[in-house]
């Protein structure tokens, strides 16, 4: 992932975590990260279709966790604004006559989803309220 989503969206979840209470708006959590509101809102309509935030408009609104903090994974963080492979985009049209070229992208394949399984165990291993406890 060549991106800042999931930094952001660890960014958004932590602070969600760190104050389960209150009703966090995407002005106060833009603030935080130092960048617009309206990808802070993209985000959090990502995290709410994923079903790990809730949100609420008006004067009052703003979004909360929809689960304890300890029941959320960093994998399904990861997995909700997941975009690319981690290793990347293979080439789409490597030249068949090669034999390197001709099964390159099959062998690619094993590798990138070895390589994602990997790393969602290893973020599956963690909760978002153990990230969020590095921060007290």
């Amino acid at each position: 992932m060549n991106n800042t989503r999931f930094a952001t969206a660890i960014h958004i979840m932590t602070l969600l975590s760190a104050s389960p209470q209150d009703w966090l708006t995407s002005e106060w959590i833009a603030g935080s990260i130092n960048i617009n509101p309206v990808i802070v809102r993209k985000e959090l309509s990502v995290l709410r279709n994923a079903g790990l935030i809730i949100s609420r408009q008006g004067k009052e609104g703003g979004s909360q966790l929809a689960r304890k903090a300890g029941s959320i994974t960093i994998s399904e963080i990861y997995a909700a604004v997941k975009n690319t492979e981690v290793l990347g985009k293979k080439n789409l049209n490597p030249n068949p006559v090669c034999a390197v070229g001709r099964n390159i992208n099959n062998h690619l394949n094993v590798l990138f989803t070895e390589t994602d399984k990997l790393v969602s165990e290893f973020l599956g291993n963690k909760t978002l309220q153990e990230f969020t406890d590095q921060f007290k």
